[in-house]
């Protein structure tokens, strides 16, 4: 771990949005699951959601070691888990999805404490994600292409998102708490040491001011 690298490290992590997430709702081909991953990445995203498609992935695991090293992608067997666990950590949670009540993205308050859901690739959100979200909001299509590819989709809307939470200057001071903080940067700094840690069930050591572990 060089001090340059440590100091990158730490300067992503000063501008991660703790209250800004992604849930991939049955999104199953392996490169719209890397290319949101890594647009969460780009646009200060610290943690993504994925409810498990009914078959299954064919390569998440390699997909979540590659783009999602950087964001934190927590997997549930259900939209009703993931939506109780966002709820209860105070989340407002909107759907990208073409209904009645849906409002153009940009309408949308993303500097609230906000999950965004993004669903399946061919049958978009399901009639449950579609009825206990929060809100729905679309994307205003001007030609003959019906819809975005879920990975657009997602990469448009999180722009607008970082725009509005840039303008409010919430880029500016660190959103998570200390000990998050400290615990993702050993988790980035030292990825296996992190995981051999956390089998092991012990507790990860600090860092000293160049990134080195104290000991």
């Amino acid at each position: 771990m060089t001090p340059e690298r440590f100091e990158k490290i730490k300067r992503m992590l000063d501008q991660r949005q703790a209250d800004l997430i992604v849930i991939m709702e049955e999104v199953h081909k392996s490169h719209n699951l890397s290319a949101i991953i890594r647009t969460c990445d780009a646009m200060g995203v610290a943690y993504a959601h994925s409810v498990i498609p009914k078959g299954g992935y064919r390569d998440f695991n390699n997909t979540a070691k590659g783009a999602g090293r950087w964001v934190e992608v927590s997997q549930h067997q259900t939209v009703g888990q993931c939506f109780d666990v966002l709820r209860e950590q105070g989340k407002r949670i909107v759907c990208a999805n073409f209904s009645d009540k849906a409002v153009d993205y940009r309408e949308e308050d993303y500097t609230q404490p906000t999950a965004i859901l993004f669903g399946q690739e061919l049958f978009g959100v399901t009639p449950e994600a579609a009825e206990k979200a929060d809100g729905h909001v679309i994307i205003p299509m001007m030609g003959m292409t019906a819809s975005y590819n879920v990975s657009v989709s997602a990469a448009i809307i999180l722009a607008e998102a970082q725009r509005q939470r840039h303008a409010k200057g919430m880029f500016s001071s660190v959103q998570l708490d200390e000990a998050e903080y400290q615990r993702l940067l050993f988790t980035f700094a030292y990825p296996k040491e992190a995981q051999e840690l956390l089998e092991q069930g012990r507790p990860f050591p600090s860092l000293d001011e160049n990134g080195q572990i104290c000991s």
